[in-house]
């Protein structure tokens, strides 16, 4: 405001972009009510708001949360003189879905078409990941379908939610069909789309498929990350296969990705499952050796596969080396560690009544 006071003392008078940017500030920093006696000002000196004005106050009112207010502002913009565009409908939209509303937002959709104003990308892309939120997949793909009618054609951003969608239902096949969709629409999936499709393989216990989607990546001209990796070589230790896990790991170091500690956690962890301790330190020594801090779930791992070899004097030594490390032991540390020397203690008395037979 003492920009303005500034301004109109030298007699310089604000045209409809400098009265906006204020009126945006405005919001932000003191409400919409304060934005309100701008928007009042610049009408009094004969300065017309454009729909960007009328864009930014809409946008500050759903912010507070005051979506019927917006609602009503939007309805008397064209008695005013200043018909809504595409963005001031998605403002109110996203709102509308961002409260629970999606009959309302659909019904708005209609609405904005009826009046002649067509939807953007943008608009079915805000339907269509508040549909994918609430499970209702169904009514997201009909919205997905219909824009082309509009002039609208999917993009990424369109068909992700819905490949979440069918992840977070466990329709894992109706998820790799899609992803056959997408390229059939030349929608190429991006390596979030991959992400999300191999994070879910894997916790579905579908880790082989997520090792061929990961091998034919390269063929669709999408180079895999330190995320894709990490994701594939944790579902293989989780089924015992550390051997193919090892085998990725050497994979991404020829591609030029540094493994990182979710990488090696991953592997120890493996290794240590199926008894091979001496690999888990191994590779709990390479990490280090790559200046990768192991964290409490690195040692937790290893300790666990050191007590069901019955090493626990060796357990208790990785202890007194995390501590030295300054890692934090957890609750689950002591109990691994407890149950491990209990177990050792009554493997050896067995042992003992065994040998005096």
């Amino acid at each position: 405001m003492d920009v303005l006071d500034y301004m109109l003392h030298k007699e310089c008078f604000p045209d409809v972009i400098t009265y906006t940017i204020l009126i945006e500030a405005t919001c932000k920093e003191s409400g919409v009510a304060e934005a309100m006696k701008l928007l009042d000002e610049m009408r009094t000196r004969g300065c017309k708001p454009d729909v960007v004005t009328y864009n930014v106050l809409i946008n500050g009112i759903c912010k507070e949360g005051r979506l019927e207010e917006a609602i009503k502002f939007l309805n008397d913009m064209g008695s005013n003189g200043c018909q809504p565009n595409v963005i001031t409908h998605n403002i109110i939209l996203r709102s509308l879905c961002s409260t629970g509303r999606w009959m309302d937002a659909e019904k708005l959709l209609a609405d904005m078409v009826e009046k002649g104003c067509g939807p953007s990308v943008v608009t079915f892309n805000i339907l269509i990941n508040f549909l994918c939120r609430k499970g209702l997949l169904g009514r997201a793909i009909n919205i997905l379908e219909k824009m082309p009618d509009y002039g609208c054609t999917p993009n990424s951003l369109s068909h992700n939610p819905l490949l979440h969608g069918f992840c977070k239902e466990k329709k894992m096949e109706r998820a790799i069909e899609y992803l056959d969709i997408m390229v059939s629409r030349g929608c190429y999936p991006d390596i979030v789309t991959y992400n999300t499709l191999l994070t879910a393989l894997c916790k579905n216990g579908k880790v082989d498929v997520a090792v061929d989607v990961l091998r034919e990546l390269g063929n669709k001209g999408c180079s895999p990350v330190l995320i894709t990796y990490n994701t594939v070589i944790d579902g293989l230790a989780k089924i015992g296969d550390t051997k193919q896990a090892i085998e990725l790991l050497d994979e991404m170091l020829a591609r030029g990705l540094h493994p990182d500690v979710i990488t090696y956690s991953s592997l120890v962890a493996g290794l240590s499952r199926e008894g091979k301790v001496d690999e888990a330190i191994n590779f709990f020594s390479e990490m280090e050796d790559r200046g990768i801090k192991p964290n409490a779930i690195t040692y937790n791992s290893l300790i666990l596969g050191l007590c069901k070899a019955h090493k626990t004097a060796s357990a208790i030594d990785v202890l007194a080396y995390m501590v030295s490390r300054v890692c934090i032991p957890t609750e689950a540390t002591y109990n691994i560690l407890i149950e491990g020397l209990a177990h050792e203690a009554l493997h050896e008395n067995l042992e003992g009544n065994t040998s005096d037979r």
